[in-house]
């Protein structure tokens, strides 16, 4: 039998600290989330304010000085033009499905004969029976109080954002004041442009694969005959930026509702092949080759990610489960403790895009210190 592996005490006690402090970051998280989540949001909207900026000031005509506006009009017309979809959407949705719903009964019933008849069962259960243990009244009253949690928390976002904005402008002095020594100084702005453009890079490819996708569900849905293509459209642009649970959504949610609709089998199938096929061409050929560097995160982490900011701030915590953890390898890898935490959030166990440049920028410089007297047998240089 082989001797365990020995390890240096100092090593192990400083990874314990590690882990222990993740683990009390993530108790105060679960405790503080009426708090943390609007602002945690906040920050995700600044930082796309702040990539909106860059990009209209670098391919746009307009002064400096109002790319900062802009930048900030544009994002609230975005941001009220989605609840506007929302809003309007929600309502001509089950407006038009109350036309439905007098045939929603029969069609249950009649799905599960059909496919009960499949699997050989000769008394297939009803929706009645379904539905019957069901506490329905108990379900609409936690739905109304996470609509409210929702608007509540809307309100927050824009408070926090405002006030984020209003002392951006000192972030530089605060910077210099907390890291006088430049070279600190510029891995301190190392680490928030890497978390910067991870954030951004996550965004703009969720944004365009999206876009893909929206498109070709929207061609699927109109050819089908989906009623409100447009409101599934955009739930599906939505619920993408969601990682694993936003494409079983996108690829289940407008089958499900056109076997409803439908008397008739073929338009669920169609949907479902045609929705399940583009889905797997952007996520596994498209998706990958737009992922840069800043997006080495792994697979399992993402999961993990979800389930943990899952739970501990619901579906806002979901939506920033991947740019939450694109900066916590970001931060994790700039200490000698906690690199090991980000080499395992890694894809390639390289958390930085070249370990080679990373390694030499943080190589100590020597010091070459001028010679008072030349070498023995050489004449000094006149020069020199």
């Amino acid at each position: 039998m082989k001797p365990p592996i020995s390890v240096a005490t100092p090593t192990v006690a400083r990874n314990a600290l590690v882990l222990i402090a993740v683990v009390t970051t993530a108790a105060a998280l679960v405790w503080l989330a009426d708090i943390l989540t609007p602002l945690a949001m906040a920050i995700f909207l600044m930082i796309v304010i702040d990539g909106v900026k860059r990009y209209i000031d670098e391919k746009t005509p307009l002064p400096h000085r109002w790319a900062g506006i802009a930048a900030l009009v544009v994002v609230v017309l975005v941001f009220a033009g989605s609840i506007w979809i929302i809003v309007n959407g929600a309502a001509g949705f089950f407006g038009q499905a109350s036309g439905v719903s007098s045939n929603i009964g029969p069609r249950i019933d009649q799905i599960l004969r059909d496919g009960s008849g499949l699997f050989g069962i000769a008394n297939p259960p009803t929706m009645q029976d379904l539905i019957a243990g069901l506490d329905i009244r108990s379900y609409l009253t936690s739905a109304a109080v996470q609509a409210q949690g929702v608007a509540s928390g809307a309100f927050f976002v824009l408070v926090y954002l405002g006030f984020l904005l209003a002392s951006q402008g000192g972030f530089r002095r605060k910077l210099i004041a907390m890291f006088p020594e430049r070279l600190q100084r510029n891995e301190a702005m190392e680490v928030f442009q890497r978390v910067r453009s991870g954030v951004e890079g996550y965004i703009w490819v969720q944004s365009v694969t999206g876009a893909m996708i929206c498109i070709v569900a929207w061609i699927l849905m109109k050819a089908v005959g989906l009623q409100n293509a447009e409101f599934w459209t955009f739930v599906i642009f939505i619920v993408g930026f969601i990682p694993v649970l936003g494409g079983a959504v996108a690829g289940l949610a407008p089958p499900l509702f056109a076997l409803v609709q439908f008397p008739t089998y073929w338009q669920a199938i169609v949907l479902l092949i045609g929705l399940q096929a583009v889905l797997f061409v952007v996520g596994n050929m498209i998706q990958p080759r737009m992922q840069g560097d800043n997006q080495n995160i792994d697979p399992v982490a993402v999961l993990l990610s979800l389930a943990l900011f899952g739970k501990m701030w619901g579906v806002v915590g979901m939506f920033l489960s991947t740019p939450l953890a694109v900066m916590a390898m970001a931060i994790l890898a700039e200490f000698k403790g906690s690199m090991w935490m980000a080499i395992l959030l890694s894809g390639d166990g390289a958390p930085y895009a070249n370990e080679d440049e990373k390694a030499t920028a943080r190589a100590p410089v020597r010091k070459v210190k001028p010679r008072d007297n030349p070498p023995r047998g050489k004449a000094a240089d006149p020069a020199t």
